[in-house]
């Protein structure tokens, strides 16, 4: 029985990448690979994905070092060494054939006390610039994939490889625009625009899209996941601003969306409006759908800039910086894109030859071949 540790999160940026790879690994013990997986963390993040994955859950406490001076950076420096004293019982009992992290302050104990055991480690970077825990995890990795070929150069070139972000098979599995649409519950007479700002980054998004509903409304209907905790701020106000009350027919408002409607709605949009996210920037790619993209402030997120014009040099998607945005603004760069059909289909191409080839599963079959060779 070959036995892989997975670790990364803090996160569904690094969590869900994990469970994407997870899959095709079953689907590897479906075909006979005898393999047992384990999950190792401070927390479960999201223990169904974990049941639903056969993947077993082994708490490892740690530490987190912020970028910002704070006396808990201290403390925390005693978690991630006691972690670390943990995770090397825990490795040793268990002792795996191979870790594979995503990074993440939850990965540094256990990718350290790996390197201890002689464990061999394969890292995953999903940004444009690595985090702190991958630049650290490259010095004891065997293999290092990256999801942007800018993040490269950051890494020792004979251990690098691109692969893109391992994405769940949901987001792989072809739904035809019109079924999504009808799964979705929405009409089906206007194009649709998907608006995303996911829970951190909703806010601001939230406000320039309610700003712009007067604008968009009469030419396309709005899916516009808000963030749970503004759901009904988000709808009472829209139902406040509006001029024309009967438009709100047309406009949707969800809180949170599930992988499987995330996925619908992804497939049924005209145009996607989103952070930039690595996840979120590699789905609308599979997708094959024009995007544009608001990344979080380079105060608030390090990477999602980088991202956001990696992702626009492409072709497949525009750029529009918070601290200039405006309803107007937005407007303009939706109608410039909606009303050009070889602009659409130029960003629509663009974005299916960002998408690459199947991230998860590259790493899936990387990882059996280590527990081979560690054999």
């Amino acid at each position: 029985m070959k036995r892989i540790v997975l670790v990364g999160g803090g996160s569904g940026g690094h969590f869900y990448p994990l469970i994407a790879t997870a899959e095709r690994l079953n689907d590897m013990k479906s075909q006979g690979e005898s393999l047992e997986l384990y999950y190792l963390g401070p927390e479960t993040y999201n223990q169904e994905s974990l049941i639903a994955n056969n993947i077993t859950f082994i708490k490892i406490p740690t530490g987190k070092q912020r970028k910002y001076f704070s006396f808990l950076n201290f403390l925390d420096l005693f978690k991630v060494f006691f972690g670390f004293i943990i995770a090397i019982g825990k490795l040793y009992k268990i002792y795996p054939d191979v870790v594979f992290s995503k990074g993440g302050y939850t990965s540094v104990p256990v990718v350290l006390a790996a390197w201890v055991l002689r464990i061999p480690i394969v890292i995953h970077e999903s940004d444009t610039k690595p985090g702190s825990a991958n630049k650290l995890g490259s010095k004891f990795a065997r293999y290092i994939a990256v999801g942007f070929d800018d993040a490269a150069k950051y890494f020792p070139e004979k251990k690098v490889a691109l692969t893109g972000i391992p994405l769940r098979k949901v987001f792989h599995t072809l739904v035809p625009k019109a079924d999504a649409i009808s799964k979705l519950g929405l009409p089906s007479t206007m194009p649709l625009l998907l608006v995303t700002g996911g829970s951190i980054g909703s806010q601001r998004i939230n406000s320039l899209i309610l700003e712009s509903l007067d604008e968009l409304l009469p030419n396309f209907v709005i899916l516009h996941q808000t963030g749970e905790q503004n759901e009904e701020s988000v709808r009472q106000t829209a139902a406040r601003l509006l001029q024309d009350p009967e438009l709100l027919s047309r406009y949707f408002v969800k809180g949170t969306l599930s992988g499987t409607e995330m996925h619908l709605a992804q497939s049924a949009a005209t145009l996607i409006i989103s952070r930039a996210g690595t996840g979120t920037i590699f789905e609308i790619a599979q997708k094959g759908k024009p995007a544009i993209v608001i990344p979080i402030p380079e105060d608030v997120s390090h990477d999602q800039r980088t991202n956001a014009y990696a992702f626009a040099r492409s072709g497949a998607a525009s750029v529009l910086e918070e601290a200039n945005l405006t309803d107007g603004l937005l407007t303009a760069e939706i109608t410039r894109i909606m009303t050009d059909p070889a602009v659409y289909e130029t960003m629509s191409a663009s974005a299916r030859q960002f998408a690459g080839t199947d991230a998860a599963k590259t790493i899936a079959e990387t990882l059996t071949g280590v527990t081979r060779e560690h054999a």
